[in-house]
């Protein structure tokens, strides 16, 4: 079903507040804009499907009451955009959430799956990619691009039950539900231009000098790019702004010396040079700390070689994906005895393989090769 006025939407919202769940998803466009245009909604039960016009329809409001209904789950897959698009057009949190993507990983099956994939896998059905590049701001649609976006959403509760079926028999409740409800936090999705450099491509390879420089000039980004509402990189790109931080220009002269600068005009370019400045004159102790761990010492190198072998020792046993469960940042923070380390404060993650790690640093136990696969002794 297709739905275009408000009255329609109730009926259906009223509908659909009896369910136990309501799966989710959404049709959105950046490219062209700083924040996301939101296009489509779709939402499914048990027993339908509809299409919901947000550009057609001026009061969503009992939309944003079923998305905020504490009684039904919303299931959806790889929701994090889903998620910021419809907090910044309607300004409400989704809750409570059900990630189909993040509980495959819990379930054997790879991290980061796709939804053709998962839908292949749990009900058999292969979906087409057909309309997967539809400009879905261009009205009006046609029967094909709705059918298309309602497959999005149509087998969600079934796999959602079936999840939930494998979940419960693994025990592993207790495990997944913290990870969902840190998808809902709505800090994730605060434009704070402050912190727009921690999301800097390549920001590692500046010293903290220069990441002071990329703090103040990433910000200035951030706010001119909403301003004017288009993509940050139309202001200026992340490679060409990595260059700027790494030659800090103390003037527009200097500042067009870098290739790529010619574009821009000459009151941004005087406001780069202003935050350059700004970052540049910044007190030592205000300096950003790094964002990754530096490489560690050679003598570390090897251990961490075991611990990770032995971190895809327990996820190929638990069948849990082994990015879920560490990094090798994460491993380096637990070696190197850090409160703040994920495979400490995270019960699950400590229960799951904190301890034997524990175990292969104190020498109790080790790793060996039986019939080509390694094996704890």
């Amino acid at each position: 079903m297709y739905i275009s006025d408000t009255a329609e939407l109730a009926r259906f919202c009223t509908r659909a507040s009896s369910a136990r769940v309501v799966s989710v998803d959404t049709e959105f466009i950046r490219e062209r804009s700083y924040y996301p245009e939101l296009c489509l909604i779709q939402l499914g039960t048990a027993s339908e499907c509809v299409s919901i016009d947000p550009i057609l329809i001026d009061d969503l409001r009992p939309l944003e009451a079923l998305l905020t209904n504490e009684r039904i789950i919303k299931v959806l897959h790889a929701c994090s955009q889903d998620l910021e698009v419809i907090q910044n057009t309607m300004g409400c949190v989704v809750s409570p959430v059900f990630d189909t993507q993040l509980a495959a990983a819990f379930l054997g099956l790879r991290q980061q799956i796709g939804y053709g994939a998962l839908v292949e896998t749990y009900t058999g059905v292969h979906l087409p990619k057909a309309e997967s590049l539809t400009d879905w701001s261009r009205r009006p649609l046609n029967p094909e691009q709705l059918r298309y976006a309602e497959d999005d959403v149509r087998y969600l509760p079934g796999i959602y039950d079936s999840m939930m079926a494998q979940l419960t028999e693994k025990d592993r409740l207790s495990w997944v539900r913290p990870e969902m409800d840190e998808l809902t936090d709505p800090t994730r999705f605060a434009h704070v231009p402050e912190l727009a450099y921690l999301h800097l491509k390549r920001a590692s390879s500046l010293t903290r000098k220069q990441l002071a420089c990329a703090r103040e000039v990433c910000a200035w980004r951030e706010r001119l790019a909403a301003k004017r509402d288009i993509p940050r990189r139309w202001v200026i790109s992340d490679e060409i702004l990595l260059e700027v931080c790494k030659r800090t220009p103390h003037s527009v002269k200097r500042l067009r010396a870098i290739r790529g600068i010619a574009n821009i005009g000459e009151r941004d370019a005087e406001d780069i040079v202003k935050a350059v400045a700004r970052g540049a004159a910044c007190d030592p102790a205000d300096y950003p700390k790094k964002t990754h761990h530096e490489r560690p010492p050679q003598e570390m190198e090897g251990v961490l070689d075991l611990m990770y072998a032995m971190l895809r020792v327990v996820s190929e046993k638990s069948g849990v994906a082994p990015q879920l469960i560490a990094t090798k940042d994460d491993l380096l923070d637990f070696a190197s005895g850090r409160r703040e380390s994920k495979l400490r404060t995270s019960t699950w993650r400590f229960d799951l393989v904190g301890r034997q790690l524990e175990e292969l640093l104190s020498g109790k136990v080790g790793l060996t090769v039986v019939n080509g696969h390694i094996e704890l002794l």
